[in-house]
């Protein structure tokens, strides 16, 4: 009942947002602003994005250009999955240094 009335009501709107050039625009705007925190990454990040993502103020205004160009939930969810990764990636890095050492003794 609820979705009939939802399409009944919607039914000559076209969401731009998710048309083809309008997702190749957040794509980019995304892989801009991914790229500028990698480029960035020794930098102490100063800014607070979406789901706790942390970014320096060189960044901000490819921030400013992906969250204008994406749908809020993309961006979280974009945000979400860059955390996510980068998280698997440094315990991945790290599993060799966070490892204990193995002491067998002889009695």
């Amino acid at each position: 009942m609820a979705m009939e009335n939802y399409a009944s009501r919607n039914i000559d709107k076209i969401h731009t947002d998710v048309l083809s050039q309008s997702r190749q625009a957040c794509y980019k705007a995304r892989d801009a602003f991914f790229s500028c925190l990698e480029k960035e990454s020794g930098k102490k990040p100063t800014e607070i994005g979406s789901v706790g993502l942390q970014y320096p103020a060189e960044c901000k205004n490819s921030r400013a250009e992906f969250e204008k160009n994406c749908r809020p939930a993309w961006v979280k969810h974009f945000d979400r999955l860059y955390c996510r990764n980068k998280t698997s990636q440094r315990l991945l890095e790290d599993k060799e240094t966070r490892r204990a050492k193995l002491v067998i003794e002889n009695r």
